[in-house]
């Protein structure tokens, strides 16, 4: 079986990146003269999933503007968060009403994804399929992240995650999920790690390792850095 959608998380204000992103959205920010959104867009093409759906709220008509311009041969739907901004959690149960698969990849665009990753997703893709499992996340020790102030966020044994006193593993951007794990909730407005965090509690919260090196975008510093 195969991932046949893909969500990309665009809704984000970007507040550790102004004042650039007082008029430019976060996921059209560039490194190396390619946007994060581009990158991204191209990193799915890579592994075969044509069919995306882009969340936006802050500034969301420039990314929309963006995508019109650039005639992808993907099939990209963009939706708005609407009137309130969702955060994670409820962005992407906004964006699952109107997917038909029951599974689906979910993607932060502030990470640089690169070829180097096409096989470590192949792998996790069928970690989840031949497991029957319902969620998994992508993760990297903290030893490999190129912005060196990251905690980590989990800790792994065995494809499992948990969070310690001490976790070494961070969150990449990168998941699988199934529309189940969204049952128990009532809220519109929510984060995705509630959802993990419920999953922790019943030991039910899956990762994969990833041995690249881990490029975030996370504020001015690492921007000024990455260009």
């Amino acid at each position: 079986m195969k991932i046949k959608s893909a969500l990309i998380l665009c809704a984000g204000y970007g507040k550790r990146l102004r004042p650039i992103t007082n008029d430019i959205p976060k996921p059209l920010l560039k490194i190396n003269n390619i946007n994060l959104l581009d990158n991204t867009l191209k990193f799915v093409q890579s592994i075969g999933i044509n069919k995306i759906k882009i969340n936006t709220f802050y500034l969301g008509e420039k990314i929309q503007n963006f995508i019109l311009s650039k005639k992808y041969p993907l099939n990209i739907e963009v939706i708005s968060d609407g009137e309130k901004i969702l955060d994670t959690g409820g962005g992407i149960v906004n964006l699952i009403k109107q997917l038909e698969e029951e599974d689906f990849l979910i993607l932060n665009p502030d990470t640089l994804w690169n070829s180097n990753y096409i096989n470590t997703f192949n792998k996790m893709e069928k970690y989840y399929f031949n497991n029957q499992v319902k969620n998994i996340l992508m993760v990297v020790n903290k030893e490999k992240s190129f912005d060196t102030r990251f905690k980590g966020d989990f800790s792994l044994y065995k494809n499992k995650l948990s969070k310690e006193i001490n976790n070494d593993y961070i969150y990449t951007g990168c998941q699988i999920l199934n529309k189940k794990v969204f049952e128990n909730i009532n809220s519109n407005i929510f984060s995705i790690s509630q959802i993990w965090n419920d999953l922790i509690d019943n030991k039910a919260l899956y990762g994969y390792e990833s041995l690249n090196e881990f490029i975030h975008l996370t504020d001015i510093e690492i921007f000024k850095k990455l260009n």
